[in-house]
């Protein structure tokens, strides 16, 4: 049994959402390209940091936290949401109403819902088997089912820049470990009490 997390290393980003579109692909998951802050389970934002003229783009990557304490765990009514043995955050899909709660408690905003015009698209892309084509909500799953084949997640396997770092926080001798007992990575948030399991290095 593990207790997987990530850490994001911001300044390896290089911005060029290859994540995005690999988590996309093997999620079957809306992925058309005029809609980079829609709906993703993954998202990259440019960020600008500096003052004139000492200015300078940023790239920050963003999924679900996988938090110890999720809040949206908390305010589901069906049970949908739950975090399985290795600690990961998911939905039951066949429990899930659509109600949203969940989306409001996310303090990360890293969830969002289908429209019917998601699922036709699924199936335009992905045809009528597509995979979500009855999901309501959504979001980041550390690509669980890659996780039981003995695969990271696709969008750590897909970073160029190395600025996804994927294992098991509870292995002192995992490279995930080591960055967030060193202190170099912290949690966004922490005062909010989630306890998030994505760490970030800025």
């Amino acid at each position: 049994m593990a207790r997987y997390g990530m850490v994001m290393d911001v300044s390896s980003c290089l911005g060029c959402r290859a994540c995005m579109a690999a988590c996309s692909q093997w999620n079957q998951t809306p992925f058309w390209a005029e809609d980079f802050e829609g709906k993703w389970r993954t998202r990259v934002t440019p960020l600008e940091e500096g003052k004139f003229p000492n200015v300078r783009k940023v790239f920050f990557p963003t999924i679900c936290m996988h938090c110890e304490n999720p809040p949206c765990h908390s305010v589901c009514p069906t049970g949908a949401t739950y975090i399985n043995k290795d600690g990961i955050v998911l939905i039951d899909y066949d429990l899930c109403l659509g109600c949203g709660y969940c989306i409001e408690a996310c303090p990360y905003d890293a969830r969002y819902e289908y429209e019917k015009e998601d699922l036709e698209k699924d199936e335009f892309y992905f045809g009528e088997d597509a995979r979500h084509h009855q999901v309501h909500i959504d979001k980041c799953t550390f690509c669980v089912d890659r996780l039981e084949e003995g695969l990271e997640p696709s969008c750590a396997a897909t970073c160029v820049g190395h600025a996804r770092i994927f294992g098991d926080l509870d292995d002192p001798n995992s490279e995930v470990a080591k960055l967030v007992n060193s202190g170099k990575a912290k949690p966004l948030g922490e005062y909010m009490g989630a306890k998030p399991k994505v760490y970030y290095i800025k």
